[in-house]
């Protein structure tokens, strides 16, 4: 069992480093690789785009943390990196359908939300049981002591090695200029986040909400189903040669966009 020194400061100063260093990394993609694509993102959607994601994120963050930590033996309000995710897609979808926008625009946040969960976990786990996002207990030799003298499994690590590994490949990806990286990484990552995050659950003790699945279970299987399911429509769309962005309006009688 390893000992691991907890404080309260540790949650907000990785939380910081996570943000900004989510922001370098963007603004280093950006100027590598995903320049075209902001362009691209900016001509279809729009200043509501933007402020939908806010809204969704800030929404899906409190509403699935707190659902999930009301229902234990300490009930309080909390937040979730999972429900920001939801919550961003489920607004910015909704956007995306009244403005006729077809195609991925998470792109240029794949690398900012990937870096973040690989630093922010630790801050997770340096803060110990008040974070509440510790793990089971386990007698394997890498268990964590967070303070109360029982080995848990080090799900935050678990979580951001993960993720590591997915930010490897996607920057792999866009050096190779691979089309699922460059066109469709936003839906390759909802599918990886989700199912690792799905995995590492079972090793949480949080309340089952159907069966043996807790409300993260629910939200990350939701996470890959979109993920493929999208994934396979702009496939498709890719190998039609049809185009991402908006509906245009075409000359027709009735001036229906097409």
């Amino acid at each position: 069992m390893i000992h691991v020194p907890t404080a309260p400061w540790a949650y907000p100063v990785f939380d910081l480093a996570a943000w900004s260093s989510g922001a370098a990394v963007g603004v280093a993609l950006y100027r590598w690789r995903l320049a075209e694509r902001l362009q691209f993102v900016a001509s279809i959607t729009g200043p509501g785009y933007f402020v939908s994601l806010a809204i969704g994120a800030g929404l899906g963050a409190w509403a699935a943390g707190s659902l999930n930590t009301l229902r234990q033996g300490a009930p309080a309000l909390s937040h979730s990196v999972v429900g920001a995710l939801v919550g961003a897609i489920v607004a910015v979808e909704l956007y995306k359908a009244l403005r006729g926008v077809r195609g991925s625009t998470g792109g240029l946040f794949v690398g900012s939300f990937a870096t973040g969960i690989v630093i922010g976990r630790w801050g997770c786990l340096f803060t110990g049981l008040p974070d509440r996002t510790f793990g089971t207990p386990t007698r394997l030799p890498w268990g964590v002591d967070l303070g109360d003298g029982v080995s848990r499994h080090p799900v935050q690590i678990y979580e951001s090695l993960a993720m590591a590994a997915f930010l490897a490949v996607y920057l792999a990806g866009l050096a190779r200029r691979a089309p699922w990286a460059m066109r469709r990484g936003f839906y390759v990552l909802c599918i990886w986040y989700g199912a690792q995050r799905f995995a590492w659950e079972f090793l949480k003790p949080y309340p089952a909400v159907l069966g043996p699945f807790n409300l993260f279970h629910l939200l990350c299987g939701g996470l890959v189903v979109y993920g493929v399911g999208y994934y396979l429509r702009d496939l498709a769309d890719e190998r039609a040669g049809r185009p991402q962005g908006r509906a245009l309006p075409v000359p027709r009688p009735d001036h229906q966009p097409l």
